[in-house]
């Protein structure tokens, strides 16, 4: 340590009458930092590691507290105001700051590593499917089967990963642990053991068919429910489908993500379907009835005279159901007047008398148009 000490506030980089929690922040930040198993050609880090322990033993108690702050380091000097000059040692004020319960708390933050046993039963990897349906199939929901190959229980251990008659034995090199200790100077580290990998046992006679795995690449067919009103692009969750865990752990889940395929006729948008009905000349003048495409079958709809292209028709509750069953969208047609392309030459002849007849009054876009036009070029 330097001879001459320096303020313990200073040292954690923190204000007289810094709360409890800053204190133990700005020491945790620190103490990682100029540790010495994450410095070790620095031959100062090891003092400044010291100083922050001492600092914080400290500062971090209440009444030692107090005293520093008024008989500053005297009150730790030859059993000044009742303390002595002992500090606890800064390596056990590390472990129980950071909540070590061994040398493993090393390993815990400078090797990536946790401290204690691996967990031999690993859970198994999620499983995205993708799948095409149709229109009809979201919008009235169904029941598909699908084909996945995936990772499933080894049938011969049923996923213990042990020979039937074998079994586990502690791991030989780390004694069951699951962790092997090595000496660094004057403390401890604790690592991952290399031939159990955390586990702390070992197989005495892997299964021939999954070599000790517990689990084997099969095909298996799955039954999913598919909602109605479901929307292209949502994901529905098939609890334990996805891959079997690693020597008997809990298999994963599988996502299904649905993508609904283009219609011929109807286009979606959420709850409401939208069509568009081709309609005549003289049945877009005169009026009547046109029959328009529904998700059920057929439907009239009454087109009033003088109908224009555009405009559009509601039929109410011909849409999609609500698949958080909140009733049910539109069917929204689009009436497109269509024009005829091949005329004989009566059909010519009439239709010629019939625009002499009517004139600009009874085409009021038209003349509008034309009007607005005339008023720009000016």
């Amino acid at each position: 340590m330097p001879t001459t000490k320096r303020d313990y506030y200073e040292v954690l980089g923190v204000p007289r009458g810094a709360p409890e929690d800053d204190v133990k922040r700005a020491y945790r930040k620190l103490a990682v930092k100029f540790h010495p198993d994450k410095n070790p050609n620095d031959p100062h880090a090891e003092e400044r590691f010291k100083e922050l322990g001492e600092a914080y033993d400290v500062l971090i108690d209440a009444d030692k507290r107090a005293a520093y702050d008024r008989y500053g380091h005297a009150a730790f000097a030859q059993g000044g105001a009742g303390f002595g000059g002992g500090f606890h040692d800064p390596f056990d004020i590390f472990r129980e700051v950071f909540g070590g319960g061994g040398s493993g708390i090393f390993e815990s933050f400078f090797a990536g590593g946790g401290v204690g046993r691996a967990d031999e039963r690993q859970r198994g990897s999620d499983l995205r499917y993708d799948m095409q349906i149709t229109l009809e199939e979201a919008a009235f929901g169904t029941e598909k089967e699908i084909e996945v190959r995936k990772l499933d229980v080894c049938d011969q251990c049923q996923g213990s990963g042990a020979e039937p008659g074998s079994r586990s034995i502690n791991c030989p090199t780390c004694g069951g642990r699951g962790q092997v200790i090595s000496s660094r100077g004057f403390f401890q580290v604790s690592q991952t053991c290399p031939r159990c990998r955390g586990v702390g046992q070992i197989i005495e006679k892997p299964c021939r068919k999954c070599s000790g795995e517990g689990r084997v690449e099969n095909s298996s067919r799955i039954k999913l429910k598919i909602p109605a009103g479901i929307g292209s692009g949502s994901r529905l969750r098939s609890s334990r489908n996805g891959e079997a865990g690693i020597r008997g752990g809990p298999p994963g889940d599988l996502y299904v993500v649905l993508h609904t395929k283009e219609h011929p006729v109807f286009q979606r948008d959420e709850d409401d379907l939208y069509c568009e009905v081709p309609i005549s000349f003289p049945l877009a003048a005169l009026g009547g009835e046109v029959p328009v495409p529904t998700l059920e079958g057929r439907a009239k709809v009454k087109i009033p005279a003088g109908t224009q292209t555009g405009q559009i028709f509601k039929l109410r509750g011909k849409g999609i159901v609500n698949v958080e069953g909140r009733g049910r969208g539109d069917l929204l047609a689009r009436v497109v007047v269509e024009v005829p392309t091949r005329l004989n030459a009566e059909q010519r002849r009439k239709l010629e008398e019939f625009s002499a007849l009517v004139g600009e009054e009874n085409s009021p876009l038209h003349k509008s148009f034309f009007e607005r036009a005339r008023n720009f070029f000016r």
